[in-house]
C-alpha cells in the first residue's frame, strides 16, 4: 500500500485553479466548519496563527476525506520542525521568506526521504504511515509531497528565477503584504510598483511550469491576480471573515 495521494498535488500538475482561504483559528472546530464550504485548499497558518504540532495536527484531522486540502505553513524552514509535520500527516508545505535557490534546495531536501533528502525514517509510529498500516509509506511517500515557497522580499523576487529552477518546488506564492513593506510601501500591495512586481512574478513562475499563488481579500484584486496568472489562490482569512461580519452586524444596529 502506497502513501495517500496527495489531491492537491495531482491538482496543481494538472493546472486546476484552485480557490482556498486561511484557517486562523488555530482551532479544528473552526477549520472543521471552514471546511463546509468547500474552498479547495485551506492554510494551517502556523506563522501567524497561534497553532503547535498538536493544533495543526488536530486539524489534518478534521480535514482528512474533505474537499479542502490542507496546507499547512511553518513559521520557518527548519528540517525537524518539517519532519515532525509531515509525520503528523500534512503532505503539502508552505514556507515562508525563501529568498535564494539554495535556501529552496534545502527545504526539498528536509521533506523527503533517502537518499533524495534528509528526512528522518521514524514513520513506524507517525500518524502519516497510519502507525505502520501502510507498509510502503517510507518508499512512496516523496512523490507526494507538495512544496510551496512563499518569496515575499526584493532579495526573493531578485533570485525568483533561479528558485524555479529548483527541482522539487511545486509552486511559488508571492507574499503581496510583506513584499510591499520590503519595497518601502509599509504592506500597502495596491502601491504601482508593488503591483508591477506582483505581476511580473506571476508570469514568470507560470512560464516556468510551476503553479503560481497569491492571496486578496477583495473579490477585484483576486480577479486581476487570477488573470496575471494565479493557479492557487487564496481569497479569504476566517479571522477577517469573523471580525468583518461581527462588526457589520454591530453597525447595523447601532445606526438603527
Amino acid at each position: 500500500m502506497p502513501a495517500p495521494e496527495n489531491r492537491f498535488k495531482t491538482r496543481l500538475a494538472k493546472g486546476e485553479m484552485l480557490y482556498g482561504c486561511w484557517a486562523g483559528f488555530a482551532d479544528s472546530y473552526a477549520t472543521e466548519v471552514l471546511a463546509t464550504a468547500d474552498f479547495d485548499w485551506l492554510v494551517i497558518d502556523g506563522e501567524h496563527a497561534p497553532n503547535d504540532l498538536r493544533s495543526i495536527m488536530a486539524q489534518l484531522q478534521v480535514l482528512e476525506g474533505r474537499h479542502s486540502a490542507p496546507v499547512v505553513r511553518l513559521a520557518h524552514g527548519a528540517d525537524w520542525a518539517i519532519k515532525q509535520v509531515l509525520d503528523t500527516g500534512a503532505q503539502t508545505l508552505l514556507i515562508p521568506m525563501v529568498e535564494s535557490a539554495d535556501q529552496a534546495r534545502d527545504l526539498v531536501r528536509a521533506t523527503r526521504y533517502p537518499p533524495q533528502g534528509i528526512r528522518g525514517s521514524g514513520a513506524a509510529l507517525a500518524r502519516a504511515s497510519h502507525f505502520s498500516a501502510i507498509p510502503d509509506y517510507i518508499g512512496t511517500a516523496n512523490a507526494q509531497i507538495c512544496l510551496l515557497v512563499q518569496v515575499e522580499t526584493r532579495a526573493g523576487i531578485a533570485a525568483l528565477d533561479d528558485i524555479l529552477k529548483v527541482e522539487g518546488v511545486d509552486g511559488v506564492f508571492i507574499g503581496p503584504s510583506d513584499l510591499a513593506a520590503d519595497m518601502g510601501h509599509a504592506g500597502d500591495s495596491s502601491a504601482p510598483e508593488v503591483q508591477e512586481a506582483i505581476k511580473d512574478a506571476l508570469a514568470r513562475i507560470k512560464a516556468s511550469g510551476k503553479a503560481p499563488g497569491i492571496l486578496a481579500l477583495d473579490h477585484s484584486t483576486a480577479q486581476t491576480y487570477r488573470d496575471w496568472g494565479a493557479q492557487f489562490l487564496a481569497v479569504g482569512i476566517d479571522v477577517v471573515m469573523l471580525a468583518k461580519a461581527a462588526r457589520d452586524t454591530m453597525a447595523r444596529w447601532r445606526d438603527d
